[in-house]
């Protein structure tokens, strides 16, 4: 075995950009550059004011246009993450009981902020193995729905589908957080598909996102005027009256805000979903075959449908070292390539969301050659 301490990929192999996280993820220089440009005209200006509302307006038609939103539908943001959103639906959309599909890390973490909530009964939770998908069921006595469209931490994708036998009172959540943008989806088949803006849309986190049905609003608005206690900060209406204004409740990570605009612009300019989800495709189909063509690796979901577009999850064989691996890969300037940290596996997450760019991944795919060659 090579000394791996001494191990310095070729610089005729490596990428152009080294960014392969699983979020936040790249940025294009592009979005920088624009970030500049508006450096004495948007960034610490006041949020109540033209410059930064234009700002919000434009990402509510934007993302509208980018998901074809049906007629009633209505980009909503608000302060806070998707950790943020799941209190607020919990507050704000759950009637009284939901459904949770747990597929891994992410998705868990909702069904526990219902199962927390004093005034909601005990969800109803369809569990998986990590790596593993399970969907939705019919359930007569949940009033929602909710399950991840991306797990982010295990590569597992769903497909949206509303479940056969929901009915019109039962709302159907999906948390989009890493698959919004870089994969297909049929908002109809939602009533809330939420997401934060720091994977496909190449921005930083701190704000939420959500194209929400007529249905969804019904909810939130018949919710809010019970005697239900929601504060202020967790409350879908208080969210949806700032967005109908182009604002948020609290002041909004402006830089933010520009960062996902240029990126949904750039979306659409290029052919929308269309182009995003055909791009990722591409990479992630590269990370397929090359684990295929390499007896030390294995595709971690084995199931070739729930298969992750945009994170793919590789087991390495037990000789190899994962951690050494992406540390030699990081002193190469590869980041941002290790597991989920709590999966707790040999193994490595390469995220390709639309940015990543395909002649990125095919050098990335020749420099991780290169090093398990040297190491074995």
């Amino acid at each position: 075995m090579s000394n791996s301490q001494t191990l310095t990929i070729p610089s005729t192999l490596l990428p152009t950009d080294g960014r392969f996280g699983s979020g936040p993820s790249r940025v294009r220089p592009e979005q920088m550059a624009a970030l500049d440009r508006a450096g004495r005209t948007v960034m610490g200006t006041s949020h109540r004011q033209p410059a930064v509302k234009n700002l919000v307006g434009r990402i509510r038609r934007g993302l509208t246009d980018l998901f074809d939103a049906p007629d009633g539908y209505e980009v909503v943001l608000g302060n806070g993450g998707a950790t943020a959103f799941w209190d607020t639906a919990v507050s704000s959309l759950i009637r009284t009981r939901s459904q949770h599909v747990t597929i891994g890390e992410f998705s868990q973490k909702f069904a526990e902020a219902a199962a927390a909530a004093p005034h909601l009964q005990d969800p109803s939770v369809i569990s998986s193995a990590p790596g593993t998908l399970a969907l939705p069921t019919g359930e007569a006595d949940v009033d929602a729905y909710a399950y991840a469209h991306n797990e982010t931490s295990t590569g597992v994708m769903s497909p949206i589908i509303r479940p056969h036998s929901a009915t019109d009172d039962q709302l159907v959540l999906v948390d989009a957080t890493s698959g919004a943008g870089g994969l297909s989806v049929d908002i109809e088949q939602t009533d809330v598909y939420y997401f934060s803006p720091q994977k496909s849309f190449a921005a930083d986190g701190g704000l939420w996102f959500a194209l929400c049905s007529p249905a969804a609003i019904s909810r939130a608005e018949e919710i809010a005027a019970t005697d239900r206690w929601i504060p202020q900060f967790l409350s879908f209406t208080t969210a949806l009256s700032n967005s109908r204004k182009d604002q948020t409740l609290n002041t909004p990570a402006t830089a933010t805000l520009l960062l996902m605009a240029e990126q949904v612009d750039w979306m659409n300019k290029n052919g929308g979903l269309d182009f995003t989800t055909a791009r990722t495709a591409e990479t992630s189909g590269l990370l397929h075959q090359w684990v295929e063509g390499r007896d030390e690796l294995t595709l971690f979901v084995t199931e070739p449908s729930a298969r992750s577009q945009v994170v793919t999850t590789i087991d390495l064989d037990s000789a190899i070292d994962a951690a050494e691996v992406t540390r030699i890969a990081r002193a190469n300037g590869i980041i941002d390539i290790e597991p989920y940290r709590k999966l707790g596996r040999n193994q490595l997450r390469i995220a390709t969301f639309p940015a990543v760019d395909p002649s990125d991944v095919q050098a990335l795919i020749a420099s991780l050659d290169w090093v398990l060659d040297q190491l074995s």
